[in-house]
Formats: structure tokens, C-alpha cells, sequence
């Protein structure tokens, strides 16, 4: 147990003097990272107040409760506005668990070994593209593990989405309407394959004849039958100041279109709150976005852990609140003791319906736990909330492509708080059409994300 003098505000302190400093590398009492080389662990970073909700809270909160209208201010500090809002207005629920002190569990393993292996490698060009310090474009993992501005804790969230080199998720899409009603389904595959940063599958680190691409990423909606079929294909330049090519096959005419590729803040589905710039938190190359600004920091409840259902065959949550019980994903979240609040503006989209985003970063991983974004007035437009987990409870385990288990997200809550609907989906283990969750498949490039592809999908 450690000395009592390092409470809230010793640590508060810290991290606005380490702000001021243009240090925001993760950890009190040393780099967290550093901590992780030796032991894998993070624990001696923070002073336990940090590492414990009920020691935080003075035990007016501890792991195994549940946050709901009645108790929510005790812990007001530790959440963004617009889910305080939920729990108090809306019936929301947040079950609370222990925090994780094991970087292992918090992302992929190979994913973290390329962080350390490469930590130090990355800069920046004059435009502000990651090359390594030979100019090739970037080797794997995180390049900004300690960041010292806002720009570098999106970057390695751009540049690997999933942070596996192939990601092949399968979903289940409900759209609830402000009754509380589910007004629209969709079942949709979701396929990440990495160019460049490679760090679990041959070749590697870069697909060979693909270096100046950073990544290929194919949708495709498999049902209703009014959609099934409809594919969307988009093509990542590694030069982070050029749009993704969209290319879109719609099975009624049975053609490729091109998509425009600025046109990333529209639904792609009639009911869905989701847009192609919400993906991750940083759907958009981040030099067409600017003006990143580092507002915050301090601990953060969020769902890291314990968030797969294994006890169900295909992997669904049960939900809650709302009206009719069906506009929250049921979700366990865990004190982090560390978060970086960074808000950017759409400097490439003049168009654009938003006028900047708030965005939360676990500090230790630059994971985005959380996101709001404001409308051209300056008024809370949309919300952006997920959890993740390690797919593994006991005996039940999903293996990753070697010997580790998978880690992913789970679900994920898009809200719009001007209109009062919900977009909820999950990750599970399979849908209809025959479609299964897979990792770190190298053949899906071929099946999933080249034109030929999407057209015989399609049909």
C-alpha cells in the first residue's frame, strides 16, 4: 500500500503539469510502457486510487455495482455527459468490475510486441505522414506509444483500426427509434485488410505491390434481402491527405459505382445513426482532419473486459433500458486510470454537419473508449461508445491466429441526441448466408476486398 499523499489531486496535479509540458506519455510514477517491457504489467505506474474504483470513490462504488439513476453523480466525473445523461434519463445500467493490470489483456499480443519492438522508429514528414527513420512507410504496432500532442494518439488508432493485420467481423445492426421501437435490422460483414504495419501474417510488414496503400476494407449487408448484396469497397492511401477510393456494387443493377469519397457523414443505411466517419473513432485519414487540441485528462469508466458473452452460442448481449428495454447493450466497465481528451475539427470536409469531435483515449493503449461530436452551432450532435474484451471466460476461448486468444470489440452504442435514435451492433460469432467471425485470414484479400470480389459477392 502506498502512501495516502498520492490521492485524486496529486495525480490531477500531475497530469495537468505533464499536459502543460507537452508530455503525455501514459503512467505517474513512470512510463507505463517501460513498466510493460519488464513485466507486461502496469500497476507500479499509477498510485492505487487510480487502479481501483472503490479506493477512488472512498468505497461509496466498488466492483459488482451497478450504476444506474440512483447512484450515478457518485461517479459523474468519471463519464462523458452524454451517457450521465442516459443513466439518468433514459434507464442505461453500467455494471462495474475490476480493473485490468495486465497490458496483454487490453489488445492483440503481437500488435503490443510491435510496439515495443518498434518504439522510437516512427516520424513524421513535412506533411505529417508516420515513415520509419529509414522512410519506409510504418512496421507495426502503435508509433506514438507516448504521445506529446493530440494528432499522435489518433494516428495509431488511423492507421489500425482493429490492430490485427486482417479483421473479419460479422454483426448484428438494430436501429431503435426515439419510441424505443426497433425500426430497422441489418446483419453486414466487416472486413479490415492491412497494406502496411503487418505484424502477424506473411508478408510482412507490407503486402507486396501495395506499400503506398495503407489499407483495404470492404461492407457488405447480407440481409434484408432489399439490401443483401449491396457491398461497399473503400481503398486507403497511405498518404493520410487523400480521401479512401469508395467503390459501391448495388445488386438491383448489378454495377460498381464510384462512391463519393468525401461523402462520410451520411448514413449508409436508411435508420442508422452510423457513418463511415464514425469508424473507430477515426473513420477519416487524419490529415483531412486538423486543429487536434489535448482538452483533458484523468481516470475514465469504460468497458475493457468481461464483455463476451460466450454464455450464448452466437455471442448476443441482452439489452435494457428505453422504453420497451431494447436501446442498451447490457455492459461491464472498469476504472481506467488514465485518459487523454482530444477534440479535432473537419478541416477537410467544409461541408461537413459537424463541426468537431471530443474523443477519449485510454492513455495506456490509445484505445478510443469514447466519442461526442457537436453539430456547425456548437450543440452535442452524436454519441460514440463501445466496449472490447478478450474472448476468453474460463475453459471457453476464441483463438486468435496463433496461440493467443482474440481480442476484439464487442458492441457499440451510435447515438444521436438530437433526434433520440439509437444505433446499437455487436460482434458475433456468426449470421446468416453462411458468414462467420475470422482473423488473420490472409485470403480474404481475395475474397472479400478486390472489385472482382465485391461483384460476385453481390450477385
Amino acid at each position: 500500500m502506498r502512501i495516502r499523499k498520492y490521492d485524486f489531486n496529486y495525480s490531477r496535479r500531475h497530469f495537468m503539469q505533464q499536459t502543460a509540458r507537452g508530455i503525455l506519455g501514459a503512467g505517474v510514477f513512470g512510463s507505463v510502457w517501460d513498466a510493460v517491457a519488464q513485466n507486461g504489467t502496469f500497476e507500479k505506474s499509477y498510485p492505487d486510487e487510480l487502479l481501483s474504483i472503490e479506493m477512488y470513490t472512498k468505497g461509496t462504488v466498488k466492483p459488482g455495482d451497478i450504476i444506474d439513476a440512483d447512484n450515478v453523480d457518485l461517479i459523474q466525473d468519471l463519464i462523458d455527459p452524454i451517457r450521465f445523461s442516459q443513466i439518468k434519463q433514459m434507464g442505461r445500467k453500467l455494471e462495474l468490475v475490476e480493473s485490468v493490470k495486465d497490458m496483454t489483456r487490453l489488445s492483440p499480443v503481437d500488435y503490443i510486441e510491435a510496439t515495443l519492438r518498434n518504439k522510437g522508429q516512427a516520424v513524421l514528414d513535412a506533411v505529417g505522414n508516420v515513415y520509419t527513420r529509414e522512410g519506409k512507410p510504418w512496421i507495426g504496432g502503435n508509433p506514438f506509444p507516448e504521445p506529446s500532442n493530440g494528432a499522435e494518439c489518433f494516428i495509431p488508432v488511423t492507421l489500425s483500426w482493429g490492430r490485427h493485420d486482417v479483421s473479419f467481423y460479422v454483426s448484428k445492426d438494430y436501429e431503435i427509434d426515439a419510441q424505443g421501437e426497433q425500426s430497422h435490422y441489418y446483419e453486414v460483414v466487416w472486413c479490415e485488410y492491412a497494406a502496411v504495419g503487418r505484424v502477424s501474417i506473411d508478408p510482412k510488414p507490407y503486402l507486396p505491390g501495395s506499400e503506398n496503400k495503407l489499407r483495404y476494407n470492404s461492407v457488405i449487408f447480407t440481409y434484408p434481402n432489399d439490401y443483401k448484396g449491396t457491398t461497399y469497397l473503400s481503398t486507403w492511401e497511405y498518404d493520410q491527405t487523400q480521401f479512401p477510393s469508395v467503390k459501391l456494387f448495388l445488386p438491383g443493377i448489378k454495377r460498381v459505382r464510384r462512391f463519393p469519397a468525401n461523402k462520410r457523414f451520411e448514413p449508409l443505411i436508411p435508420g442508422s445513426n452510423l457513418f463511415l466517419s464514425d469508424t473507430w473513432t477515426a473513420g477519416d485519414p487524419y490529415l483531412t482532419w486538423g486543429n487536434y487540441k489535448v482538452i483533458g485528462r484523468g481516470p475514465y469508466l469504460a468497458g475493457l473486459s468481461q464483455n463476451w458473452h460466450s454464455e450464448h452460442e452466437n455471442w448476443e448481449c441482452p439489452t435494457h433500458g428505453g422504453p420497451k428495454g431494447l436501446t442498451f447493450w447490457d455492459t461491464k466497465v472498469e476504472m481506467i486510470p488514465e485518459t487523454i481528451v482530444v477534440e479535432a475539427e473537419p478541416t477537410g470536409y467544409p461541408r461537413a454537419p459537424v463541426s468537431r469531435k471530443r474523443v477519449w483515449f485510454d492513455a495506456r493503449t490509445l484505445l478510443p473508449v469514447g466519442m461526442v461530436t457537436y453539430d456547425r452551432a456548437g450543440q452535442p450532435f452524436r454519441s460514440f461508445d463501445g466496449c472490447y474484451s478478450m474472448y476468453e471466460n474460463g475453459d471457453q476461448r476464441v483463438a486468435d491466429y496463433g496461440t493467443q486468444p482474440y481480442w476484439s470489440w464487442c458492441n457499440v452504442h451510435a447515438y444521436d441526441m438530437q433526434t433520440n435514435r439509437m444505433t446499437r451492433f455487436q460482434q458475433v460469432k456468426s449470421i446468416r448466408g453462411g458468414y462467420s467471425m475470422r482473423v488473420n485470414d490472409e485470403s480474404l484479400f481475395r475474397q472479400y476486398c478486390t472489385e472482382a470480389a465485391i461483384r460476385r459477392l453481390g450477385v
